[in-house]
């Protein structure tokens, strides 16, 4: 990791950046593949699959026998793992339900705001050197809770022209309508228009690489919705010296063995701390099944000394991370001011893994800094608000003459006229 010791603020910008290509270097291909899909449908599809996953499929919906099949393929143990798994998550995303907003902002005029949920929904699940399992069920059990009627699942298929056991497990275990095989841009592009086998959505969930994220951001220009950008994965951790170094570099690993374009940056007060940590990293690399994976991750990743808890707050924020560790003497300081962070965890013994997989929490969240201003997945990401109201003939006159008098002065005599109608009839 390239150590860096309490650099000037004129710095962070550079040194917080993302290695990421630009979207411009993205953008002409997504833009050609949605036109193609636009245009032809399954047959573009079909040529996708072919030239970015190898294979020439016969059909890329999966039936209830493979279903089945895979199902009895995935071990008792991970069964009961992904059961368990499934629970917690329930009961969090359960407890987030909220009841009918409902008030009489004055005599006569009833207000009132109820969820209702998207009808369609479209979950990206990426196969590829990891198949995320886990993210059907982050995706799924929310979907189920808000009650969305139509849930397609679109995840890549491999050489062999199946989509990984576990996936199918889990998607028929929480419930999915519809799994195709189909991923990348493709998927994407299929879900927004719609195609002879893939239904069109009116929002679309999940993590991807980049040319994913730039596919579900082009999607929004058609009118279909999007969870949020959720690009390569990406963790900061701020430790000192009460920490341990060994879980710390643990940690790190994690989230680089996602990806070569994966970035981890530690934040720390002790040099010697970072020191340790450092070489606990190389230390646990040199046994990881992925090390080539994370080798690449870790070379763009940093390790930053700050003077003080105040000032790698100050830096925190201004990177605003998807995954937040934060284990110090004072967690409580971080805990409190911390602004941008995609899911925060706690102390030595909560490892970012949690999150990923069983506490309860999404591990659907936003990167590249739009923690900033974006939520991770939760159950109002599959609802809707909708406000209602009622006026009585009593309330539309106790509120008809200020419509009127901004109607007027809006310019808008017809919106001045709905009400005059109203209230001079109530006057016969």
């Amino acid at each position: 990791m390239k150590l860096f010791i309490n650099p000037f603020k004129a710095e962070w910008l550079s040194l917080l950046q993302r290695p990421t290509k630009s979207v411009e270097t993205i953008e002409e291909t997504v833009n050609q593949i949605f036109k193609e899909v636009k245009d032809n449908g399954d047959t573009a599809i079909k040529k996708y699959t072919n030239k970015f996953d190898g294979v020439e499929l016969d059909t890329n919906i999966v039936s209830k026998t493979e279903i089945e099949q895979a199902s009895q393929l995935v071990n008792e143990d991970l069964k009961k793992a992904i059961q368990l798994a499934k629970s917690n998550i329930e009961k969090f995303h359960s407890a987030q339900k909220t009841d009918k907003v409902f008030v009489e902002t004055m005599s006569g005029v009833e207000c009132w705001q109820e969820k209702r949920p998207i009808q369609k929904v479209g979950l990206y699940i990426p196969g590829g050197t990891a198949p995320l399992f886990s993210t059907v069920l982050m995706l799924v059990v929310p979907a189920q809770i808000a009650g969305c009627k139509d849930i397609v699942l679109c995840s890549p298929p491999n050489k062999e022209g199946k989509i990984a056991n576990e996936i199918l497990y889990a998607a028929n275990l929480c419930g999915v309508t519809k799994i195709i095989k189909v991923g990348g841009i493709q998927a994407i592009a299929g879900m927004t228009f719609g195609t002879e086998t893939i239904p069109q959505v009116y929002k679309i969930f999940g993590p991807g690489n980049q040319f994913v994220t730039v596919a579900k951001q082009l999607a929004t220009k058609y009118g279909v919705a999007i969870d949020m950008p959720a690009g390569p994965s990406e963790l900061l951790v701020m430790a000192d010296e009460s920490a341990n170094a060994a879980y710390v570099a643990s940690d790190l690993l994690s989230q680089a063995e996602h990806g070569s374009d994966s970035q981890v940056i530690l934040v720390s007060t002790s040099k010697a701390f970072a020191d340790r940590v450092s070489s606990e990293v190389e230390k646990q690399l040199a046994v990881l099944p992925r090390k080539a994976m994370a080798e690449k991750a870790i070379a763009n990743s940093k390790s930053i000394i700050v003077d003080s808890n105040e000032t790698a707050l100050e830096l925190i924020n201004e990177y605003g991370p998807e995954h937040f560790i934060v284990t110090t003497i004072d967690n409580d300081f971080f805990v409190d001011n911390i602004s941008n962070a995609g899911s925060v965890f706690i102390g030595n013994y909560t490892p970012e893994s949690a999150g990923d997989y069983a506490s309860g929490t999404n591990h659907t969240l936003p990167t590249n800094g739009f923690s900033k201003a974006y939520s991770g997945v939760n159950l109002d990401s599959f609802q809707k608000s909708m406000t209602f109201q009622k006026i009585s003939k009593e309330g539309i006159q106790n509120i008809g003459n200020a419509i009127e008098l901004m109607a007027e002065a809006e310019g808008l005599q017809a919106h001045k006229n709905a009400v005059s109608l109203r209230l001079n009839d109530l006057k016969k």
